[in-house]
This record gives C-alpha cells, sequence and structure tokens, in this order.
C-alpha cells in the first residue's frame, strides 16, 4: 500500500507540481510546464535530432546500419527538472546506446568470421579410397574491439565503425590426415569366376559393406550390415556348407566374403568379438582363418579397438574378392600363420552306384597364431583352434568277373 501511495503521488505530482517560470532545457522553455509535459518536450527534441543520426558498422561485404530506436539514449532530465530554478538554463546531458548490444555483436562477428577449416579427407567407395582437401586459415572478427569501437563511436560524433580481425591458423596439416587415413591392411581371397550366382552374392555382400566406417569402440556385426541372405533381396541358390556336405543354399559365397572380411579386420588391429569356423576347411584360406555366417545364430563381430576411426573398402574382380582396412591404427603391424595339428582319415564307403562316387577328404586339426610386433617387440600368440570334419570317401564296389576258360582242345 505504501508503495501503490508513493507512485500515485509521483504521477500527481508530475503532472500538478509546474516548473519554475522562465527556466529553459536545452533551449526550450519550459517554465510553468508540469514535470510531465516539460520532459515530454525536451526528449521530443532530443528524439527528433536522433533520429537524423546512423550509426554504420562496416564488415567485408556489407555495411551494418543503426538508427533510433535500435539506439537508446539516457539523460539526466530528470534531475534537471527537479533542481530546477526559476529563469535558470540548463542543457541535459545524453549517451547514446546500442540496443541488445551484446547479442547484435555476436551476430555481426558471427557472420563476418571465416572458420577454420581443418584439412580433411573425403571416403570414397570407388576409385581412389581419399580425396583430400588442404582446409583453410580463417579469421575472427574481433568482438570485444568491435564493443569498444561501437561505445567510443556513440559517445563521439556517431563515426563509421570497421570490424577488425584476428587470423586463426589451421591445427593439422594434410600429412596428418594423410596418416590417419592410411592402409592398415589388405586381404584378398580367390573364387571361380565361372560359378555366376557364386560370383553374384559374393558381389552383393561387398556392395553392403563397402564404405563402412567404424568409429573407435565402435563395433561390427556381418550379419546386420548384409542383412539376410534371401531371394527377394538378391541373393541366388549355390553351394554352402551345411551338416558337413556341400550342399545347393540361397547365398552361397557369402561365407567367402565374412572370411576375407574376418582376416582384413584381424590384420588392421581390430578385436575379433565372435566368429565361427565351418565344418569343412575352405581351399580359399588357411585352416583356422576361416569365418563362417548363418542366419541370425552365426555371425562375425569385431570391434575397432585401435584408438581411431576405421575406413572399410570392399572390391571384386572376376575372381578375386579383396577388403582394405584404413586408419590411424594402433601402432603396431599384424601378421598370422596356420599350423596343422593332425589329421582325421575319412570314413570310406563303397557303393555300385557310379553316381554316388565320390574322392573324399581328410579331416584335419589346425591352430591359428596372430603375431604382434610393436615398437620392435614381436609376440606370437595362440588364436584359435579347430577341427574340420573329414568328407567321406566313397568309391564303386564292382563285383569281379571270373576269368573265362581257354578251350584246350585240339582238332585232329
Amino acid at each position: 500500500m505504501l508503495a501503490f501511495s508513493a507512485g500515485i503521488i509521483f504521477f500527481t505530482c508530475a503532472f500538478l507540481i509546474k516548473i519554475p517560470q522562465g527556466v529553459c532545457v536545452n533551449g526550450i522553455c519550459v517554465g510553468g510546464k508540469s514535470y510531465a509535459d516539460a520532459a515530454r518536450a525536451v526528449r521530443s527534441a532530443i528524439e527528433d535530432g536522433l533520429k537524423e543520426k546512423s550509426l554504420t558498422v562496416r564488415g567485408r561485404e556489407q555495411d551494418y546500419v543503426f538508427t533510433y530506436p535500435e539506439i537508446g539514449y539516457r539523460d539526466d532530465l530528470q534531475t534537471i527538472l527537479k533542481t530546477a530554478q526559476r529563469n535558470g538554463e540548463y542543457t541535459v546531458k545524453v549517451s547514446y546506446y546500442l540496443n541488445g548490444l551484446s547479442e547484435v555483436t555476436a551476430n555481426i562477428c558471427g557472420d563476418e568470421s571465416i572458420p577454420v577449416v581443418e584439412p580433411y579427407a573425403v571416403f570414397n567407395k570407388e576409385g581412389e579410397p581419399f580425396t583430400y582437401f588442404e582446409g583453410n586459415d580463417g579469421e575472427r572478427a574481433d568482438r570485444l574491439k568491435l564493443i569498444e569501437d561501437l561505445r567510443r563511436s556513440l559517445s563521439g560524433g556517431f563515426e563509421d565503425v570497421t570490424i577488425s580481425f584476428k587470423k586463426v591458423f589451421r591445427m593439422n596439416d594434410i600429412k596428418s590426415v594423410r596418416y590417419d587415413t592410411r592402409r592398415l591392411s589388405t586381404f584378398t581371397t580367390r573364387f571361380d569366376g565361372s560359378n555366376s550366382d557364386r560370383s553374384h552374392n559374393i558381389a552383393l555382400a561387398c556392395e553392403k559393406i563397402n564404405g563402412a566406417v567404424l568409429e573407435n569402440g565402435q563395433g561390427f556385426s556381418f550379419n546386420n550390415t548384409v542383412g539376410a541372405r534371401t531371394t527377394q533381396r538378391g541373393f541366388r541358390p549355390a553351394k554352402i556348407i551345411s551338416d558337413g556336405q556341400f550342399v545347393d543354399g540361397i547365398g552361397g559365397g557369402v561365407c567367402q566374403v565374412s572370411t576375407t572380411l574376418f582376416n582384413a579386420a584381424l590384420l588392421a588391429g581390430c578385436s575379433i568379438t565372435e566368429f565361427h569356423p565351418h565344418s569343412l576347411a575352405v581351399s580359399y584360406v588357411p585352416p583356422s582363418f576361416d569365418a563362417m555366417v548363418s542366419g541370425n545364430y552365426f555371425d562375425l563381430k569385431f570391434e575397432n579397438t585401435t584408438g581411431y576411426r576405421l575406413y572399410i573398402r570392399a572390391r571384386t574382380d572376376a575372381s578375386s574378392v579383396t577388403f582394405d582396412v584404413y586408419g590411424r591404427g594402433d601402432g603396431a603391424s599384424y601378421g598370422y600363420s596356420s599350423v596343422v595339428t593332425g589329421s582325421i582319415a575319412a570314413p570310406e564307403e563303397k557303393t555300385d552306384d557310379l553316381s554316388l562316387v565320390r574322392e573324399g577328404r581328410d579331416g584335419t586339426l589346425s591352430e591359428g597364431y596372430l603375431t604382434v610386433r610393436r615398437n620392435g617387440v614381436s609376440k606370437t600368440i595362440l588364436f584359435r583352434k579347430d577341427k574340420y570334419s573329414p568328407v567321406k570317401r566313397i568309391t564303386a564296389d564292382i563285383p569281379e568277373i571270373p576269368p573265362i576258360a581257354e578251350n584246350d582242345e585240339t582238332s585232329g
């Protein structure tokens, strides 16, 4: 209630109490006027003068012009009117400011600054693995100086203000980008290009993997990336291994893709988190370095544990599939070796059906070793042990035909 009453009193005084006679402010005679009318008359003149002013900020290619009411002002008129004496002449002290100075200068500097573009590489799925760009140095508009210059101009003659810039240099060079995208590993396996369906499946699976990028710590799933091997998704029937036999199945050949990728990832320093051997040894890699995939249950998974981003390229030609892995790497080089530790004799069976005859093959016991060389020191570890089943030999069971007896009779 007290605050409300004080407001009422001030409002009433502003309209009822008169300025002493003969008082002039900024050359305007306000004697005998109420405080409100006197203030309105003086400030109207100040604002008319301000409307004729403008403040220009000069940028690189454009100017930023500010006028009233973007430019505001403060004055001591209230003090003058309260203390004015009869026949007194007074001059109002006026100071000017730019409304929203902080936001305005931030926006101008944002528009005018040239950002630094560090050197970078664009990963390509075809042709050269990477396209390299040098980037550019930048220039940052000096916001603190702009604020200072604007205030100085507003307190003076509204002189034009020119934006100042500070050079900002790139932190990296193209050499470091090239080092971050060097080839860490490459692995190739070969196939019979005359088998068009199998070749098609290999190319299709590679197409779905080609161009994959793995951030540090990110995992890769072959099944999630390639997707279901179905005719609806473009895969064709070809030979697969099922229950220890080579039979026709949708997506035959895809296991060669997963095997090739397995080896490339291993040699790039990735951590293999899931792999499965075939039930039978395959011809395109040494024992203990295959990686079978099937359905949703048998997957190839690995994780990028190199500390840096990895880039994966897949390519095929008429008779081979290759995976290349690029990145900075973890500073080590990797190698592998396959050791056959034993064999499993193939069982034999005889048949009188010649269409069932086959050579068969002994099974294999093997071990896979990974060699890691870092800072001149090599370490070889047993990576996996595998058992590949034999393939039954089926031979023809042909009964012996007794020899025809010679005729010993002689004619007389």
